[in-house]
């Protein structure tokens, strides 16, 4: 690992550009496609650039070795379910909402880091920033404007998929000696072979023509969102390390909130503003707790 240099942050803020260009992606493809297809498409197409990678550098595909059930599930819980749930919430409620929801992640993760691993433990400062976290997504939840009885649950159901995200993370550390391409390719290629019955026997999109401006979405949201992001988090991770990386938690629901705004013109309340400040403020005091320990 090496100091970070100014390509290393402008990657990082390209990261952060890819992962919160999703949300707005995600909602002009629920337009044309139904959210167990919109999942199917993503890890599809996302499978692309990973399997690629790992064919030109040689690196061994382990989706069917003796631990194939641990890339199954993990290809379940980590991808499966979030992009389902994402996808169907977001038909429901704002992109920039489900950027704030879903920036829960490391919050949500330093909860089960406590119960779940031996080196998470809460302190004072961790403890504060989950209750400022989650103090603004209860008070998210109290914009009647954007969040009322028809989309409450679809609100909840991402913030469903944020701790899918988690879990996922969680059960990785069981297969955490293998290589990060292995895993993901491995995981990819579980979630397509889990998606295609659903695809097949539920949804059936072929008998419906799709927009062009969704079409676009979902092959970005597969190769760009999915694939090209996870290759470029490779090469942070590598550069730079997790800490580092981790840094991208605070530009996603900015860039979300952003985004949403300049594509789909949704609204921007004083409470997202306020929601998102807290939760920023939030992921700020956990990783700043984090920091401190690994120094």
């Amino acid at each position: 690992m090496r100091q970070p240099r100014l390509i290393d942050y402008t990657l990082l803020v390209v990261l952060a550009l890819i992962w919160a260009s999703a949300f707005f992606n995600i909602k002009i493809a629920t337009e044309s496609f139904g959210p167990i297809t919109i999942a199917f498409l993503r890890v599809f197409f996302g499978s692309i650039p990973v399997l690629l990678l790992c064919f030109y550098k040689k690196i061994k595909i382990e989706a069917f070795s003796k631990d194939w059930y641990w890339f199954a599930i993990i290809g379940f819980v980590n991808l499966v379910l979030p992009f389902f749930l994402i996808a169907y919430g977001v038909k429901s409620v704002q992109s920039n909402l489900a950027a704030i929801l879903m920036s829960t992640t490391p919050l949500s993760s330093t909860i089960l880091g406590h119960f779940y691993t031996k080196n998470e433990k809460f302190n004072l400062v961790k403890t504060f920033g989950i209750l400022i976290g989650f103090s603004g997504i209860i008070y998210l939840f109290s914009d009647n404007l954007l969040i009322n009885d028809s989309n409450f649950i679809s609100a909840l159901l991402i913030l469903l998929g944020s701790t899918c995200y988690v879990i996922g993370g969680v059960l990785t550390l069981k297969i955490s000696k293998k290589k990060n391409e292995n895993v993901t390719g491995s995981i990819l290629i579980w979630a397509i072979l889990i998606l295609i019955p659903f695809v097949y026997f539920i949804e059936k999109p072929w008998n419906s023509i799709p927009s062009i401006e969704s079409t676009i979405s979902v092959v970005y949201l597969g190769m760009v969102s999915t694939g090209v992001a996870w290759l470029l988090r490779f090469k942070i991770l590598k550069d730079n390390g997790l800490i580092f990386q981790s840094q991208v938690s605070y530009l996603i629901p900015i860039f979300g909130t952003i985004l949403s705004y300049i594509f789909l013109k949704e609204i921007i309340t004083p409470k997202i503003l306020l929601s998102l400040l807290a939760v920023v403020v939030g992921i700020y005091f956990v990783k700043k707790a984090d920091q401190k320990k690994t120094t």
